[in-house]
């Protein structure tokens, strides 16, 4: 696929996460509960999810790659989201929208830099610059100016 494209979808997936993190929020907040909110999130994404499946998936792997799959990987993926998600939901009302997406996104990009930097989660190698550190206090000083009242 395209470079282009792939940006331009990796921007509209960061919009749809945007909105989801509001919607839901919005949803933790009518439910009294962030967790409750995010149970009812995954629930749908469940259902989507498996319409995607059944509409576009031709290879179904079989009980043995199945059976190749790590256990951990079958849990970890989902109890973090379902820790970050929350995380979102509950902080989305006191912090704002953008200050939660900044501070979430400037999470991820420390996270991604030592993940990358230590092949940490059977990542590739991606060896941490100058340049991208550069990236990452350019982000936090954007942060700052974002969240200073």
């Amino acid at each position: 696929m395209n470079q282009y494209v792939l940006v331009v979808l990796a921007f509209v997936g960061g919009v749809f996460l945007a909105m989801q993190g509001g919607l839901n929020a919005h949803l933790g907040v009518i439910l009294k509960n962030p967790l409750m909110a995010s149970a009812v999130a995954f629930f749908s994404s469940l259902v989507f999810a498996f319409i995607c499946i059944v509409v576009s998936v031709r290879d179904v792997p079989n009980l043995s790659e199945l059976k190749e799959v790590p256990v951990y990987l079958w849990f970890t993926g989902g109890l973090c989201s379902v820790i970050g998600v929350s995380i979102y939901y509950y902080t989305i009302p006191k912090l704002g929208i953008a200050t939660m997406i900044s501070l979430g996104l400037c999470g991820q990009l420390v996270f991604s830099l030592f993940a990358g930097q230590f092949g940490w989660l059977n990542l590739p190698i991606e060896p941490m610059t100058l340049k991208r550190i550069i990236g990452v206090v350019s982000m936090s000083i954007g942060i700052i100016l974002i969240t200073i009242k």
